[in-house]
């Protein structure tokens, strides 16, 4: 199963995190460059001090703990949010009429 699920992402070249159990440590942003058998190779880069390093890696399908993948991100900024109002009309949902109380 775990085969086939990295399979898929491979070939969606979709960044991943990947978990290894026996090192316990997580690969934040890698992509899978290639799987060949049981093992799987990762490229990733890191941030040390002044310089990015680019790292490529070999894992054996055993080792991966977990995957991990983002499924949405939202920018950091001064910038309000939208808010329904913003929305064109015809995405809008109507709005809630108001209750009458029969008393």
């Amino acid at each position: 199963m775990l085969h086939r699920k990295l399979y898929q992402l491979y070939t969606d070249g979709q960044e991943i995190g990947v978990y290894l159990r026996d090192q316990q440590r997580l690969i934040d942003r890698a992509q899978i460059v290639e799987i060949e058998g049981d093992l799987v190779t990762l490229r990733y880069e890191t941030d040390e001090e002044d310089e990015v390093c680019s790292w490529e890696e070999m894992v054996r399908l055993e080792s991966i703990g977990a995957i991990t993948r983002k499924l949405a991100s939202v920018p950091r900024g001064f910038s309000d949010p939208l808010v329904s109002e913003d929305c064109p009309e015809a995405e809008q949902l109507p709005k809630p009429s108001p209750e009458v109380n029969p008393d």
